[in-house]
């Protein structure tokens, strides 16, 4: 998991933090979106691309001075 994997969400810098979790399950296997012992592992990705998503608001914020 990296920023590469956020870039390729393909979400624009101004969407919510829940467009960017929907776009984010949508990478993950079909099979893994519901298997409960995969649950923490889902909750640290979706977690790194809402971070990621931060960064890049925050980016944008200080760009547009």
């Amino acid at each position: 998991m990296s920023y590469g994997t956020y870039c390729r969400l393909n979400v624009p810098v101004g969407a919510s933090g829940r467009d960017v979790i929907r776009a984010a399950r949508l990478m993950i296997v079909e099979r893994y979106r519901r298997d409960p012992e995969k649950r923490k592992q889902r909750k640290v990705f979706y977690r790194k691309m809402l971070a990621y998503h931060d960064r890049s608001l925050d980016l944008a914020a200080r760009s547009r001075l």
